[in-house]
């Protein structure tokens, strides 16, 4: 057996036995906040009396007790099956199914245009050290990783809706606009160009800064100095050797972003109206919908454990000194 079927055999074990105990604690936080779930839903549905709410109890199995409610969660998930939500009145992995392209839009779109611009922003920054160049860049990043990013996302609907009319404030689609063709990509553009940039704005600063300290370290190791002494040019050892090497850092932080970005699309989602995992999360929270706010736990957990687990292959393939059966 190859060292990588070996180290992929290992980090599926601990993965399950990661995502076990991630099942466990969402369960266990989801349904210790206060107040009776079943009360919460029969307000939300517009009755209150006592038959009402013990029906609702009945239906979703809270009349059982707590540990009798999780062994029915837990071989509901072994044959994938997520629940009903009672908002919604449907199935959650349907509901999840629906967002999901959303959130993909705006996770794809903004990663790949941070990572790519921290590249070449923290790489020029590295090259022209202690220089104009890297004190604009450096500070701009610093700047971009501070600002909140609510209130990042309501100064760019000011500018560019209230004061200049060009985008769209909120949603994914503009009634009338055909859903197919070329005007229904255009208008999906439009209305994702600020929760993209807002999105991006925070990834790119996290990969400037780690762009920029990944390439200065590098360009200090003795292997670089041995390019310069045999006649090689500053370019082409940065170009040859740096680089490249800089690049394993910033796709161990490329999966680890892809894995949390749920948790930046919940506050973007709700400020623009993108109708994501991040809104549905939000609707879930205030609407106690339990077996949602479950099922949307459950995949962005999944979704963590899995870029992690691509995110080492993919640097053990890159650069074979990481010694994947460890």
């Amino acid at each position: 057996m190859s060292r990588y079927a070996i180290f992929l055999l290992r980090r599926l074990a601990q993965a399950c036995i990661i995502v076990v105990g991630i099942v466990c604690v969402n369960f266990a936080v989801v349904h210790l906040a206060p107040g009776d779930l079943a009360e919460v839903m029969a307000g939300q549905g517009g009755g209150g009396d006592a038959g009402y709410v013990a029906l609702l109890r009945e239906r979703f199995g809270l009349d059982q007790p707590l540990w009798v409610q999780f062994q029915r969660y837990a071989l509901n998930l072994l044959r994938l099956d997520l629940g009903d939500s009672f908002k919604d009145n449907m199935p959650v992995a349907t509901l999840i199914a629906d967002k999901l392209a959303a959130t993909a839009i705006l996770m794809i779109a903004s990663l790949g245009t941070a990572f790519l611009l921290g590249i070449g922003l923290g790489t020029l920054a590295a090259v022209r050290h202690n220089s104009l160049s890297d004190v604009v860049i450096s500070l701009l990043a610093l700047i971009g990783y501070a600002t909140p990013l609510f209130w990042l996302g309501l100064l760019l609907i000011l500018l560019f809706t209230v004061k200049l009319g060009w985008l769209p404030s909120s949603g994914m689609r503009t009634i009338g606009v055909p859903v197919s063709g070329l005007a229904g990509v255009l208008d999906v553009a439009r209305h994702a160009v600020m929760p993209v940039l807002t999105l991006t704005v925070f990834y790119m600063a996290v990969f400037i800064r780690l762009m920029r300290a990944s390439v200065l370290n590098v360009a200090s190791l003795d292997f670089v100095r041995t390019a310069y002494a045999k006649g090689m040019s500053r370019r082409q050892a940065y170009t040859k050797h740096v680089v490249g090497n800089a690049l394993l850092p910033m796709i161990t932080m490329l999966g680890v972003n892809a894995g949390g970005i749920l948790g930046g699309s919940v506050v973007v989602e709700t400020v623009f109206g993108w109708p994501g995992l991040g809104r549905l999360t939000f609707d879930a929270i205030f609407a106690r919908d339990v077996n949602l706010l479950l099922g949307i736990l459950f995949c962005s957990s999944l979704l963590v454990v899995i870029t992690n687990l691509v995110t080492d292959l993919v640097s053990a393939w890159i650069d074979p000194r990481i010694e994947v059966a460890a």
